[in-house]
């Protein structure tokens, strides 16, 4: 059995790609199965999948943006075009029982060759409000897989509520190991900033703003993106009282090992609100803030950032409100109500779908096995 598995390029694509992988194995350990990915290339993803043993075939990924650009032009006369008959060869050459994507850049010619080949194909979509790529893949698709109850734009007939995949490794991090992995001191409460896949600019700048008021009361991992690390990191010794420095801890990225464990020993997450961030903010049990990106498109990391605050679970802060006197207060505030963070922790609970990965697995290998 072969499944063709494709996406965009950013960690909120892979991730879940790689939770419903490793479910599908640990469900059918038969050696009968070989995945394959053929999509945009990003060396940060692929890198990811090839250690899942997946096959790797890149294609061109275009994308339209809904604003003018001269890239644009380029994309839709160039690169898409390429890229779906790039996906028509691979498909054809590989002949696959299934199609799998994750929605993105590069996917859509990846799915429509499917429906063109009479190839099954299933989707999953993270968000409250789907990509277009998702939205005319939908129209093909055989299967929906939804993150949010309440996602747009989809026929309900189709759809299955599962949540985000996970992987169900990040949930067990230890704090002894956090402890020396982050050389924390353990005299505070532990705030961990993260910026999504890609890091986030602006919410570093927020963080050295308020850094020396924030390491007074509490010890700080940040995430500032592998590209952001030097200069943030840099201006950090500017900013810091010398006598504080013990309670900073950035880190350009977290692999896997060590972002279980940071999530282990966190008493509160700031974060973006990427569906991959906020399902796995949830299946720890973590209060969290989230600071919704203000370009996504869409507007949906406010609208996934809004409907899973509905639940208790998380506060969310615009972007534009993010000022530092708003911002400590609000912290404050939650580290003196005690019982408020342990309510937010059952809400985060609550909503958490851990088992997201394994639900899709099965719904894939029984279509498989019975087909």
């Amino acid at each position: 059995m072969k499944i063709v598995f494709t996406g965009g390029g950013t960690g909120g694509h892979v991730f879940p790609l790689v939770a419903i992988v490793r479910e599908i194995r640990r469900l059918y350990p038969k050696k009968n199965l070989e995945f394959y990915y053929l999509g945009p290339k990003d060396d940060f993803g692929l890198i990811l999948l090839a250690q899942e043993d997946l096959l790797i075939k890149t294609i061109f990924g275009g994308k339209i943006r809904r604003y003018f650009s001269f890239q644009n032009f380029v994309d839709i006369l160039f690169k898409i075009p390429v890229g779906f008959m790039q996906s028509f060869f691979w498909l054809l050459k590989i002949n696959p029982d299934l199609v799998f994507s994750k929605g993105g850049s590069g996917s859509i010619g990846v799915a429509f060759s499917a429906k063109i080949l009479k190839i099954p194909l299933f989707l999953h979509e993270s968000d409250v409000v789907p990509g277009m790529s998702n939205r005319w893949a939908s129209k093909w698709t055989k299967k929906i897989f939804i993150s949010f109850p309440k996602t747009e734009y989809f026929a309900p007939e189709k759809t299955i509520l599962t949540g985000n995949p996970i992987r169900k490794e990040i949930m067990e991090g230890d704090k002894e190991t956090a402890g020396r992995i982050f050389n924390l001191t353990f005299s505070k409460p532990v705030i961990l900033f993260l910026g999504g896949s890609q890091g986030a600019e602006a919410i570093n700048d927020f963080v050295l703003r308020i850094l020396n008021d924030l390491l007074k009361e509490y010890e700080v991992i940040h995430v500032t993106g592998s590209e952001n690390f030097r200069e943030t990191e840099a201006e950090s010794h500017v900013v810091v009282d010398e006598a504080l420095d013990k309670y900073y801890h950035p880190f350009g990225f977290l692999d896997e090992e060590k972002m279980k464990h940071a999530y282990k020993v966190s008493d509160l997450i700031v974060s973006r609100a990427g569906a991959g961030s906020i399902f796995e903010i949830a299946a720890i049990g973590k209060p969290s803030i989230l600071v919704p990106l203000p370009s996504a498109a869409g507007d949906h990391q406010a609208k996934n950032a809004y409907v899973y605050a509905e639940t208790g679970a998380a506060l969310v802060v615009e972007q534009t409100n993010l000022t530092p006197n708003f911002f400590m207060e609000k912290v404050q505030l939650l580290f003196l109500h005690k019982d408020k963070l342990e309510q937010m922790q059952n809400a985060a609970l609550g909503f958490s779908k851990p088992l997201a990965a394994r639900a899709i697995a099965r719904e894939i290998l029984e279509f498989l096995t019975l087909e």
